[in-house]
């Protein structure tokens, strides 16, 4: 594993943070968020942890160059992360959608299990009766 940063700035837009707001509450200057977001400096450990702390990540994330893709050889991918907006929304990041030939308007069906986590499958466009499949309401429960 790489330890490169490259998260940073990432991490404290998706937080509404300035680098000024990161820096007061870290008990550093500006200019060294500054520098640890350009690659210039490495924030020492109890900075990681205060910053992963104010970014509600691990250290382990934040630390990892999670901004590259990743193949495992194997078919399987590392895409990075995405964050959910207040309106439930994620944006897949570029990569994943280019080795999935995802566009927008596609159809993607949403699988969930408890134990394994979510899956995404993009539904042909031949074979949009999923999306067309009308849910049950309410009063059907009753």
């Amino acid at each position: 594993m790489s330890i490169a940063f490259s998260k940073l700035k990432w991490f404290r837009k998706q937080n509404d943070l300035t680098q000024e707001e990161v820096a007061e509450r870290l008990g550093v200057s500006r200019q060294a968020v500054a520098k640890w977001e350009r690659g210039e400096s490495l924030p020492d450990i109890s900075s990681c942890v205060a910053l992963a702390e104010l970014y509600g990540t691990t250290v382990d994330l934040l630390v990892r160059n999670l901004g590259e893709e990743e193949q495992t050889g194997d078919g399987k991918y590392v895409f990075g992360i995405s964050r959910l907006n207040d309106k439930g929304q994620i944006t897949l990041p570029a990569g994943c959608r280019r080795v999935f030939g995802l566009n927008p308007g596609d159809t993607i069906l949403i699988l969930g299990d408890k134990d394994r986590g979510i899956a995404l499958v993009k539904i042909e466009q031949n074979n949009t009766d999923f999306a067309e499949t009308p849910r049950p309401s309410k009063e059907d429960d009753a």
